[in-house]
Formats: C-alpha cells, structure tokens, sequence
C-alpha cells in the first residue's frame, strides 16, 4: 500500500530529528524478520540510547540530504533498516551485533555498513566500533582517573599519619619501660 505525500513528509521529519541526535547510523539488510524479532532487537537498541527503524530508501536519502549527511549511495540498496546510534553510537552497534550473533540471525541480517562523523563506513568498521568502549564504559574509565590520584593522596597521608603514631607509640614504650 503506497505511503500518502503527507505521512512521507513526517516520516523524513522524524529521520532528520533522529539524525540531528546522533553520532551515527548503521544500515542492516534484514529479511525474514517475524514481528516479535524485530520488537526484540528494537528494545535492545532502545537500552543503549539507540533507535531502529524500517525505513523506504528514497525517505532515508531524503533526510540525509535534508540533515546535511553524507549519503552512502551504494548502501542504500533493497530492504534495510536503519539503526540510529544518537550519542551512544559503540554501545549500539555491540547490542545490534551481539543480537544477531545471539539469536544465530545471520541468515536473516547482515550489517551493510553505516555513518559515523561524515564518513561512510563498512561492516567491517561497525565491528571495530562496536569494539569501542561504550559512553558508560568512558564514563566509569574518566571516574577511575579523577578518583585514582585521589586516593593516592589518601594512602600517602593515612601511611604517614600511621608512620608519626609508630614512633610516638615505640618512645611511650621506651619511656614506660
């Protein structure tokens, strides 16, 4: 059934608003997909701040345009889905990448490529990216660095302080003695 003129239009507003939110997208040739999976691989993404569409390629290419992106025109070919990284674009592609490998998808998807800051990428970068740390992993990494020199310092004076007690200590002792 053909998509009305009016409901085309807001299908590319939409893309365009997830595209301004993100870092990156990939695209994945999908067939055979029964509902219930494609809800499945949809809350997945969901839980790392991404978002998975079935989108017409010509609406895609439109909203591309639209957003000032780069268009992979050799990826936009047959039936793909198009997952939006927003700002956790590693995150998304380990949680896309692991569902087809969990669920044995192959078959069924297979990562055609994508884009990350302006540049067209291939299924094998997605792979290299998804091997990236997440923006929790960075977060949790960043916390570990201001903490460590911290506690350092803690260490260092809670040693120092025990140190001065010793000796205090051993002259109380000699003094008693």
């Amino acid at each position: 059934m053909p998509i009305s003129r009016t409901r085309k239009e807001e299908l590319v507003a939409k893309y365009v608003e997830l595209l301004n939110e993100s870092n990156g997208f990939i695209l994945i040739e999908t067939q055979g997909l029964s509902v219930p999976q494609i809800e499945q691989m949809r809350k997945i993404i969901r839980e790392q701040n991404g978002v998975y569409a079935v989108a017409k390629n010509t609406l895609i290419r439109k909203a591309l345009e639209q957003a000032d992106w780069t268009v992979p025109q050799d990826l936009l070919k047959g039936p793909v889905s198009v997952v939006f990284g927003r700002d956790n674009m590693p995150g998304v592609s380990k949680a896309v990448l692991k569902y087809i490998k969990d669920e044995k998808f192959e078959e069924k998807m297979q990562i055609a490529g994508g884009v990350m800051t302006g540049e067209v990428i291939n299924s094998a970068q997605v792979t290299t990216i998804s091997e990236l740390p997440t923006l929790d992993e960075l977060r949790a990494q960043i916390a570990g660095l201001v903490i460590s020199p911290a506690q350092g310092i803690v260490n260092v004076l809670y040693q120092a302080t025990g140190g001065v007690v010793n000796v205090l200590q051993a002259y109380l002792d000699k003094e008693e003695g």
